[in-house]
C-alpha cells in the first residue's frame, strides 16, 4: 500500500513536472533589456534573428538604462544588457555580474523645438538660457540621455559662458526616464508628446528620438547642436554571467552586418 502511493506520488510529480515545462512559455525566451532609445531598430533586429534561429523568442523590456542596470543588479533576469551607455554595463561587469562591455552604436543631441519657437544651431544656446524659455531633458543618472544633457551644458560653460552650467541644470524640467517619471503615452513617441503637448519648449534628446517625434508631430522641429557643444553617446552591450549560451549570438547579431545596418537605417552612427 505504501509502495502504491509513493509510486502515485511520484506519477504526480512527474506529471507536475512536465506541466509546468509545457506551461513555462518563457523557457526558450532570451531576455533582452535595451534602452527606450533602441526601441524601433532592436525590435527590427530582434525579428531578424527570430527568423535566423527557428523557434527562438526574443522578449525585449525597454526603459531608462540606469533603472534597466538598478534591475539587473538586483536580481532581474536579464540574458543581454543594451544600453545608451557604456558605464552602466560596465559597472555590472565590474561587479562580477556580466561579460565584458562591446561598443555598438553611435548617437549625438539635437533639440526637438514646440511650434512657434524661434531657435537655430547659432541662437540654441542664447534659447535654452533665455529665462522664458522652458527647457526638457531626461533625467541624469536614470538615464544617459539626461547625462548627456549635462554634459552638454558643461561644455556651453566652457565656451566662455561663466554660470551657464548652473543656470541650465537648474532651470532644466526632468521630465522624464527617473524612477518616478510617468510612464509614456501607449503608441506614442515621448519626447513628441511632451513637446507637443506644452511641457517644454526645447527638449534635449538623442537625435533618433528627435527624428521620430517630428515624423510623428510634423510641426516639431528638428534643431542640430553645434559640434562645439554636442555629445558623442556611446551605447554598450553585454551579456550577463547566466546569460543561455544563444546570448552571445545575439551580441554578435547586434555587432554584425546585418544588426548594423538596421542601427544605420534608424539613424545610429556606427560603432
Amino acid at each position: 500500500m505504501k509502495r502504491d502511493r509513493t509510486a502515485s506520488s511520484l506519477k504526480a510529480l512527474v506529471a507536475a513536472v512536465g506541466l509546468g515545462v509545457a506551461a513555462g512559455s518563457t523557457a526558450g525566451e532570451l531576455a533582452v533589456f535595451a534602452a527606450g532609445s533602441l526601441r524601433a531598430p532592436l525590435t527590427e533586429i530582434a525579428q531578424a534573428f527570430e527568423a535566423a534561429h527557428a523557434g527562438q523568442r526574443v522578449a525585449l523590456t525597454f526603459g531608462a538604462s540606469g533603472l534597466l542596470k538598478d534591475r539587473i543588479a538586483g536580481g532581474e533576469h536579464a540574458d543581454v544588457f543594451a544600453s545608451a551607455n557604456m558605464e552602466h554595463p560596465q559597472a555590472l561587469a565590474g561587479a562580477g555580474k556580466a561579460a565584458p562591455v562591446k561598443r555598438f552604436a553611435r548617437n549625438a543631441l539635437c533639440a526637438l523645438a514646440a511650434p512657434g519657437v524661434a531657435v537655430t544651431p547659432d541662437t540654441l544656446v542664447e534659447r535654452m538660457l533665455d529665462p522664458a524659455v522652458k527647457l526638457g531633458t531626461s533625467t541624469p543618472k536614470a538615464d544617459p540621455s539626461g547625462d548627456y544633457a549635462w554634459m552638454m551644458f558643461e561644455r556651453v560653460e566652457s565656451t566662455g559662458r561663466p554660470g551657464a552650467f548652473k543656470a541650465l541644470s537648474e532651470k532644466a524640467r526632468q521630465l522624464t526616464g527617473g524612477p518616478r517619471s510617468p510612464p509614456p503615452p501607449t503608441g506614442r513617441n515621448v519626447y513628441g508628446a511632451l513637446v507637443s503637448g506644452g511641457q517644454a519648449d526645447i527638449f534635449i534628446t538623442y537625435c533618433t528620438n528627435a527624428k521620430v517625434a517630428s515624423a510623428e508631430v510634423p510641426t516639431l522641429r528638428v534643431v542640430e547642436v553645434p559640434a562645439r557643444i554636442n555629445v558623442s553617446a556611446d551605447y554598450g552591450v553585454t551579456r550577463t554571467v547566466d546569460a543561455a549560451p544563444l546570448a552571445a549570438d545575439f551580441v554578435d547579431f547586434l555587432l554584425g552586418r546585418e544588426g548594423q545596418s538596421i542601427l544605420a537605417r534608424h539613424g545610429f552612427s556606427p560603432a
